[in-house]
């Protein structure tokens, strides 16, 4: 699968999560800080991971197209 393709399909499923996909980080952290202490902290935390798994699954689709 070419890798805008890849990009494309896994973009699109964040729609379908049960948990909304804010459309910016604005309206992340918005929604973050009225949520109490500590959830600006939480919420960059779980942004860097999100990237690193993002990262992740990249790698791997590449890694897949480069055997076939």
């Amino acid at each position: 699968m070419e890798i805008n393709k890849y990009i494309k399909s896994e973009m699109a499923k964040l729609d379908r999560g049960i948990v909304a996909t804010p459309e910016n980080r604005e309206q992340l952290e918005n929604f973050a800080g009225g949520c109490g202490q500590g959830s600006l902290i939480l919420m960059q935390m779980a942004i860097q991971y999100g990237y690193k798994i993002a990262l992740e699954n990249l790698q791997i689709q590449y890694e897949q197209e480069s055997i076939i």
